[in-house]
């Protein structure tokens, strides 16, 4: 084995490179003085470490997507929103919870496309008073139209004990195993999505 490792090693890290999947962390507000920024780096962060994937942010403020249906708005955003969503494999939604949902203008994103999102794995990452439980549970239901596979593991941030007066993110230290363990499931889940695609 070790005379195959030295003749092939270079060739098969190099296409276990080529074949690493892109996850985009998709942060789900657009409102002023929003924290998914802060939750989204941080998810990164620890994603990056594992170097299992190509982990990008995707902040859905940036594509300026007027409201489904609506005349206006940018068609470049819309064309570049397509591109960006239907490049990963899989993805991280960092969810808020807004009057027991998810924010309308995660769910606008979301309506927006169609065939970009099947067949892929996602994992959620949620914030708000009860841990923004109910948005993920909201999530689901939508990602299962959608054809995409939610993973169980969900990381629950309270804005009473993972943030300083309810803007400044400090999570306690056992959040990060629980966002390892959602990474954990949702790589393979990715994976075995990629290959029905």
């Amino acid at each position: 084995m070790g005379f195959l490792n030295k003749l092939f090693g270079s060739k098969l890290e190099e296409d276990d490179k080529m074949t690493q999947l892109n996850i985009g962390i998709i942060l789900g507000s657009t409102r002023e003085g929003r924290v998914s920024p802060q939750v989204g780096a941080w998810v990164k962060e620890i994603a990056d470490k594992r170097g299992d994937a190509n982990y990008t942010i995707i902040d859905i403020a940036d594509y300026k997507l007027p409201l489904l249906g609506e005349a206006g708005g940018d068609a470049s955003g819309a064309a570049a929103w397509s591109e960006i969503v239907a490049a990963q494999d899989g993805f991280i939604f960092i969810v808020q919870e807004y009057n027991h949902s998810i924010t309308g203008a995660l769910k606008n994103a979301l309506d927006y496309l169609r065939d970009e999102w099947n067949n892929k794995a996602a994992g959620i990452v949620s914030y708000g008073s009860v841990g923004g439980a109910r948005a993920a549970e909201h999530l689901r239901g939508i990602l299962g139209e959608l054809l995409v596979a939610d993973v169980r593991v969900h990381p629950a941030l309270s804005l009473f004990t993972d943030f300083e007066n309810g803007t400044d993110f400090k999570p306690k230290a056992v959040q990060e195993d629980s966002v390892n363990q959602m990474i954990d499931q949702l790589i393979p889940w990715s994976k075995a999505l990629f290959t029905i695609r």
